[in-house]
């Protein structure tokens, strides 16, 4: 399977961010890419740097405006899109939510963020109710996807349960980056904590992990930070942990990645963690804490 691999920097203009994503769809698909996973909250600004209830404006009902528009050009093009949205489930209710596009420009199927961080320039709690789908992967016609966002991807339970029930990829559409005054030795801390616990569910399922960042900087509109540096490093990684590619940093990207998707199964006779899981014994596994 071939992936289209989106690395965006956003800008205040919605419509320009789309525009922007679009042209890389078709680059993209152009490429031979079948399955193109964009980055989370593709459509604007990373707004959770602030709390701030005017923001709620942003959302939309899925289906929507999003899902249609970019289900016409799944539909034209003959892809699979992975979108990432701001969903407006009801009045005062909403969601962190991903959809997948068909390609037939019908949505697939969607999965809403399980794991909603609460920290300095990432208040997602203000915006985002926890997510209620479970994790079940995505029927689509180039497999199962698993699809999970961004806060999700530090959860080996996750990647875990989105592999028992049959993902073939884990695919996570993800927003994060440094603050200006974390040291050189600390962001490098933090990228590689970030790249290496991925490559672990990778390792530990058996299955290709896709990994899809944004980049730039975006401005704290409170002045209360300095403001995120989007790390980028998109990567697609085998079902060893094996990279097999990583964007930079600092620059947008758009890159096709081929897969075996049937590499994941000879890996799992190699490793057959799924065999000697002592299920018996992991009852606590669903405690807060063991004291």
């Amino acid at each position: 399977m071939k992936i289209g691999i989106i690395q965006q920097a956003n800008t205040p203009d919605i419509q320009k961010n789309i525009a922007g994503l679009k042209d890389k769809i078709r680059k993209a698909a152009n490429e031979d890419a079948q399955l193109i996973v964009l980055q989370e909250l593709h459509n604007s600004l990373y707004f959770c740097q602030v709390e701030d209830t005017n923001i709620f404006d942003l959302a939309e009902t899925i289906p929507g405006p999003s899902t249609d528009d970019f289900g016409s050009l799944a539909k034209e093009l003959g892809v699979v899109i992975v979108l990432s949205l701001f969903e407006r489930r009801a009045p005062g209710l909403y969601h962190n939510t991903a959809v997948v596009i068909e390609k037939d420009g019908t949505i697939a199927g969607k999965y809403r963020k399980m794991h909603i961080p609460d920290d300095p320039a990432y208040y997602e709690k203000f915006y985002f109710t926890p997510g209620d789908l479970g994790f079940k992967p995505i029927d689509t016609s180039l497999g199962k996807l698993g699809v999970l966002v961004c806060w999700d991807q530090w959860y080996p339970e996750a990647a875990r349960l989105m592999a028992m029930a049959g993902a073939d990829i884990l695919i996570y559409p993800t927003a994060i980056g440094w603050e200006s005054t974390d040291t050189d030795d600390e962001k490098s801390r933090q990228l590689g904590a970030w790249v290496i616990s991925q490559r672990g569910h990778a390792v530990a399922n058996g299955l290709h992990v896709v990994s899809v960042n944004r980049t730039g900087y975006e401005p704290d509109p409170s002045g209360q930070t300095n403001g995120i540096t989007f790390w980028g490093n998109s990567f697609v990684a085998g079902p060893q942990g094996e990279i097999l590619w990583q964007a930079s940093s600092e620059r947008e990207e758009v890159q096709i990645v081929e897969i075996d998707m049937k590499r994941s199964e000879q890996v799992r006779r190699w490793w057959p963690f799924f065999r000697d899981r002592r299920i018996d014994a992991f009852g606590d596994i669903t405690k807060r804490f063991i004291d």
